[in-house]
């Protein structure tokens, strides 16, 4: 079984690719987001190791079970092949009420049935007021696709 778009990208089908992981993302469902790695794939997130579905799994549930509130944006910022590059931002709150907006850039690599196999995050993160957030639930539907926001 393949999930589509599939390599080699060009621009359309990688946009795709990108609007399709933030939308698994934002539904916080670690099984979902999961199902999109191939089975042995390998992750680097910050300074974190994981590999395979499963621990890909319990990884995001213990993210999502301190990153309250969690929105994602992602914008594609290269690719290649069967190689994405990408540049987020998300936004979530501790359990102590403090919100974070956290910066990141993201290489991807996908197999040839378009599961992907390697994962590589550098993220930092800072804390903001809640009245500076920008990050409101799903994109809209205008902005979908591929369309690119300001980082900032």
């Amino acid at each position: 079984m393949s999930r589509p778009p599939l390599p080699p990208f060009d621009a359309e089908s990688a946009a795709r690719k990108v609007q399709a992981a933030e939308d698994a993302w934002n539904t916080r469902d670690p099984e979902n987001v999961a199902a999109a790695y191939s089975e042995d794939s390998v992750w680097r997130n910050r300074d974190r190791f994981v590999t395979g579905r499963a621990e890909i799994a319990d990884f995001l549930r213990g993210k999502w079970d301190r990153e309250l509130d969690y929105a994602l944006r992602k914008d594609l910022w290269a690719f290649d092949g069967n190689r994405i590059a990408v540049r987020f931002q998300y936004e979530c709150r501790d359990a102590d009420g403090q919100w974070w907006r956290s910066y990141g850039n993201e290489l991807w690599e996908f197999d040839d049935e378009g599961y992907m196999r390697r994962r590589e995050a550098s993220i930092n993160d800072v804390a903001i007021e809640e009245s500076e957030r920008r990050i409101h639930g799903r994109r809209p539907d205008d902005e979908r696709g591929g369309a690119e926001q300001p980082v900032r």
